[in-house]
C-alpha cells in the first residue's frame, strides 16, 4: 500500500498571505505545505483521504487520472472546500463515492446543496453519492478501513486505520478505547501543530507523548504550522523513527 503526503499544512498552509516569519520565507520545498490530505493506492485503487481548498493543485501536481473516493475527517474548510473540483473525477465515474461521518452530512448537503440536490441541477455539477460512516468497519476495494473517533477540541472527528498504518489528523484528545486500535502499527500518521500548547490541536510535545505510548514502527508529522519552524531543524529534534511529512513525501506501508 502506498501513501502520498498531497498536503502537509495547517488550515492557511505555508507560506500564509502577507507573512513575513522566517518560514514562510523559506526557499526550502519542504517548508511550502499545501492543506492536509494523503493518497492511498494499492493494486488498482485510488482513496483520498479529505479534500480541502489546494485539491485540485494536488491531484495536478501528483498527476491523478482516476480516483475510487474520498473519505472525510470532519466538515472544517481544510479539509472539505475542494469538493467541487472533483468534477473531472465524477464526469468520469457517475456519482463518486463520498465515505462522510454521519455528523457532517448536513453540512456538506448545505455548503454544496447543487452537487447533492436532486432537482433543478445544472449540467456541469458533480456527480457525487454520500456513503454514511460510523465507528465500525467498512471495505474500501479489496481492504477493510476501521475509523478512530477523537475530539478536535470540542469537535468528534474520525481518522481511518488500514492495515497496519493509521492517519490522524486535527487531533486533540482521545478515549482509551480508541487508542486500543492504535497499537502494534507499522505506521502513524498524526498531527503536530507547533511548538506551543494549542486548544483544539496536538502540539510537538503531545504529538511525541502520543507516538512514545502507542509505539508504532514509525510516525509521521502532519497538519503543520509555521510556528513549529524549518523543517531540516526540526527534523534533527526528532526520535530516529518519527519524521516531519512533507508535501509529496512518498511512502510504502
Amino acid at each position: 500500500m502506498n501513501i502520498t503526503f498531497l498536503g502537509t499544512g495547517t488550515s492557511q498552509g505555508i507560506p500564509i498571505i502577507g507573512c513575513n516569519h522566517p518560514v514562510c520565507l523559506s526557499d526550502d520545498s519542504k517548508d511550502k505545505r499545501l492543506r492536509s490530505s494523503i493518497m492511498i493506492t494499492w493494486d488498482d485503487y485510488c482513496y483520498i483521504v479529505d479534500c480541502g481548498p489546494d485539491f485540485r493543485q494536488q491531484m495536478l501536481r501528483e498527476q491523478v487520472k482516476n480516483i475510487n473516493g474520498i473519505l472525510f475527517t470532519h466538515e472544517h474548510a481544510d479539509h472539505t472546500a475542494g469538493l467541487d473540483d472533483i468534477r473531472p473525477f465524477s464526469h468520469k465515474m457517475s456519482n463518486l463515492p463520498l465515505y462522510v461521518p454521519e455528523r457532517i452530512i448536513g453540512n456538506l448537503e448545505q455548503r454544496f446543496n447543487y452537487i447533492f440536490t436532486k432537482v433543478n441541477r445544472y449540467p456541469g455539477a458533480p456527480s457525487a453519492e454520500i456513503k454514511v460512516v460510523e465507528n465500525k468497519h467498512f471495505t474500501l476495494g479489496d481492504k477493510e478501513v476501521l475509523p478512530i473517533e477523537f475530539l478536535h477540541g470540542k469537535l468528534p472527528i474520525f481518522g481511518y486505520k488500514i492495515d497496519n498504518f493509521a492517519y490522524l489528523t486535527d487531533l486533540k484528545s482521545i478515549e482509551d478505547k480508541e487508542k486500543e486500535k492504535l497499537y502494534n502499527l507499522d505506521v502513524l500518521v498524526v498531527n503536530a501543530l507547533r511548538e506551543e500548547p494549542h486548544p483544539t490541536h496536538f502540539n510537538l510535545e503531545d504529538a511525541l507523548h502520543f507516538i512514545q505510548d502507542l509505539q508504532p514502527q514509525k510516525a509521521y508529522l502532519t497538519h503543520i504550522s509555521h510556528r513549529l519552524g524549518f523543517h531540516e531543524e526540526v527534523q534533527k529534534r526528532l526520535p530516529k523513527n518519527v519524521f516531519l511529512a512533507y508535501d509529496g513525501l512518498k511512502i510504502t506501508v
